[in-house]
């Protein structure tokens, strides 16, 4: 899953913060492989959020369920606009011992 975050001026180390509390949450859960939080070296308030499942439908039912709801509520004010893509890896490329 890809998302991306556009946050209100002068609030991105709160939401930073709060992103952090919450991915903790969140990686926490089975099916969450990991996630990473990203901000735009080009446009200034923008992050992108990449949460790797074990697969989508994991995703979703974790998506909707009651708990996630009150995730996104607490990164929701800090947020003016934002998009979301599903996505599958077609091809890997790493170094050896890289990360």
């Amino acid at each position: 899953m890809l998302l991306r975050a556009e946050i209100a001026e002068g609030r991105e180390k709160e939401f930073e913060e709060a992103w952090r509390q919450v991915g903790e949450v969140i990686t926490g859960q089975s099916a969450n492989l990991g996630q990473w939080l990203m901000r735009s070296h080009d446009e200034p308030g923008v992050y992108y959020i990449i949460s790797d499942w074990t697969d989508e439908e994991h995703f979703r039912v974790f998506e909707r369920s009651e708990a996630h709801v009150g995730h996104r509520s607490k990164l929701q004010p800090f947020r003016t606009k934002g998009s979301m893509v599903t996505t599958d890896i077609v091809a890997e490329m790493a170094k050896a011992g890289a990360r």
